[in-house]
């Protein structure tokens, strides 16, 4: 059945080009399917034409797109009734009560490129077991890279961002993880050829700089290597940013070096407190103190190391904020953390591995369909004020285009007034080296904010 028509609609995916499109876009249309594409943070939905489709996927990949799907959800089913709609994605299975409630027919997990295969040529899901085949994404009918997210540099130069995969999966059982539940530590490497043709059609496009969406790029740290050296060879001037592990920052810095001469520019890392009680409570495999051998690291090897934070836990008391702030202060990464890390709430989605604490799930409210999570509330209820008064100056920060620094010096006032402390001046000498950013920060494991919801409600 080749002449099968596909919708496939990715809420959002942090100002990126989304690679969950491209990706079966490409196995459906070699099987001779027509598909359309729908990037909802650039564009709306068709306002006719819905009841064409015989299958309509919808790509959650992360929870605030998931939030955006849920209020998209019933206007489809009512204009695409004889369509199957189709969830997949990291998110969709612990949503699966919710989502089926609202018409969908069929949940899918992140490897869901069979499935959907079958279920656009009219055929069973499920009756083919084997691990999907990875091609070279299509990415045609998407926006073009301009639109999406930029790279800042530090003299003011922005460059234009492709976006590439390069495995899939984690080996890691952080609790707090939404792959943990689903992938339970496996992960899978995508074949190199895949992979530097992707870069290379999207270097075509005018990107000069690449961002590996991997959750951990040193899971395979030999795939990782040979990739990199044999993308080098070709694009000498093409850099490029990864997502790794304090961790594996720590195991692997003799690779360092290699990274930067291969053109890492900088690492996101999910530091996510300085506390070892609730590092521990996460499980993240490393202490507060290894967060400041990481910086160290990179910056002897010239890369510049942005950690993210999930900062106001059940766990989380005012003196743990105060001491984060400074922490930050004294390592010199005010310029390097984006202000929203500063600001953000724990999510605890279905199946997290968070439930598994013993006694944890007596501290948390029943699950939310609003939220899609589990609410929680401090024991300390200046920390719940706190964390609201955080955000709200983070995004009023943001709409009014201040500066890192500016916006670390009023959380650090507002941090010490919560606790009752004298506020400690402040000089710019310990903000730290400014460092390359993405205009769009990474963020994952934690609630959305308003102005993330408000900006990508206009596509929905």
């Amino acid at each position: 059945m080749g002449d099968m028509k596909a919708l496939l609609i990715s809420p959002y995916e942090l100002g990126r080009q989304p690679h969950s499109l491209a990706h079966p876009a490409a196995l459906l249309r070699t099987r001779g399917h027509e598909v359309v594409l729908v990037d909802l943070s650039l564009a709306a939905l068709p306002r006719t034409g819905l009841e064409d489709f015989s299958v309509i996927g919808i790509a959650l990949g992360m929870h605030t797109a998931t939030r955006i799907a849920v209020s998209l959800l019933p206007e489809l089913r009512r204009k695409a009734k004889k369509a199957r709609i189709v969830c997949y994605g990291v998110y969709a299975p612990p949503n699966r009560t919710l989502l089926k409630g609202l018409g969908v027919d069929v949940v899918l997990g992140p490897e869901f490129e069979n499935d959907l295969l079958a279920l656009v040529a009219g055929e069973k899901p499920g009756a083919d077991l084997a691990k999907v085949t990875f091609v070279v994404p299509d990415r045609t009918g998407l926006p073009p890279l301009t639109r999406y997210a930029h790279l800042k540099l530090p003299g003011g130069e922005r460059k234009t961002v492709g976006f590439i995969e390069a495995s899939r999966g984690c080996k890691y059982l952080c609790r707090h993880c939404p792959l943990v539940p689903v992938y339970e530590g496996r992960f899978r490497a995508i074949p190199r050829d895949v992979v530097i043709a992707d870069a290379k059609q999207q270097i075509a496009q005018g990107a000069t700089h690449l961002s590996f969406g991997d959750p951990d790029f040193l899971n395979g740290p030999t795939h990782a290597l040979r990739l990199l050296a044999l993308m080098h060879d070709q694009w000498p001037h093409v850099t490029f940013d990864a997502t790794i592990k304090i961790s594996h920052i720590l195991a692997h810095q003799d690779l360092l070096p290699q990274l930067r001469e291969y053109g890492c520019l900088f690492i996101t890392s999910a530091a996510e407190s300085f506390d070892d009680a609730v590092l521990g409570h996460l499980d993240k495999g490393h202490t507060g103190e290894d967060i400041g051998r990481a910086v160290a690291l990179a910056r002897a090897a010239h890369i510049a190391l942005a950690p993210t934070f999930v900062p106001f836990t059940p766990w989380t008391t005012l003196d743990n904020y105060v001491d984060l702030l400074r922490h930050v202060r004294d390592l010199g990464l005010i310029n390097s953390v984006a202000p929203i890390q500063l600001a953000i709430r724990l999510l605890i989605p279905e199946d997290s591995y968070l439930l598994r604490i013993p006694g944890f799930r007596d501290r948390l409210q029943p699950f939310a369909d609003a939220i899609l999570g589990y609410p929680w509330a401090s024991a300390d209820p200046r920390v719940d004020a706190l964390q609201a008064r955080a955000q709200a100056w983070v995004e009023r920060a943001d709409g009014e285009e201040r500066g890192r620094w500016e916006t670390f010096v009023g959380l650090w006032r507002l941090a010490h007034e919560a606790a009752g402390r004298e506020v400690p001046a402040l000089t710019a000498d310990c903000a730290g080296p400014r460092s390359p950013q993405l205009s769009e920060p990474w963020y994952c494991c934690a609630e959305p904010t308003t102005a993330q919801l408000a900006r990508c409600a206009v596509g929905a």
